[in-house]
């Protein structure tokens, strides 16, 4: 989500515009060149801001991802324990084995198959945050080009 602070200075004329997203801050220095007055500067900010928004979709940012490991977790539970009823089941003398040792060996392999599925799954979550922070940092840049041009071109400078 993106939140927007503004301060005008009467003497100086000038208008400081901050935009805060989730990946750091960026900060345009707008100034109103064609002697616009306060209420027309905020109208203009109100406008601006809304066209930069849907031109860089920059409205709704993305959560970033959580619970990679505990989804990796429980998918390499159910495919150690699958894994270990079919390797039990290639054995002749698996039907004759008591059924608390064979719940014993698919636990067994449930929890090491889960420790491997922590491990993969921190590692995809890991990749995925770091791939919306990526495209979290283009659609701020996207928001400020759309923004200082549309601020340009109802008569302000904009650094």
């Amino acid at each position: 989500m993106k939140h927007t602070s503004l301060s005008f200075t009467m003497g100086a004329s000038i208008l400081l515009l901050t935009s805060t997203f989730s990946s750091g801050v960026s900060a345009l220095t707008v100034t109103p060149m064609q002697g616009q007055t306060p209420d027309q500067i905020q109208r203009d900010q109100a406008d601006c801001t809304s066209i930069a928004q849907q031109s860089s979709g920059s409205q709704t940012q993305p959560a970033a991802p959580t619970g990679g490991r505990a989804k990796g977790a429980a998918a390499g539970a159910m495919a150690g324990a699958a894994k270990a009823e079919a390797q039990g089941r290639q054995h002749g003398a698996y039907g004759n084995v008591n059924d608390d040792i064979k719940q014993e060996y698919r636990q067994n392999e449930a929890k090491s198959a889960a420790a491997a599925g922590v491990v993969v799954g921190g590692t995809k979550q890991r990749h995925d945050r770091r791939e919306a922070s990526q495209q979290s940092a283009t659609s701020s840049q996207a928001f400020d080009q759309a923004f200082g041009s549309c601020m340009m071109g109802r008569g302000y400078s904009v650094q």
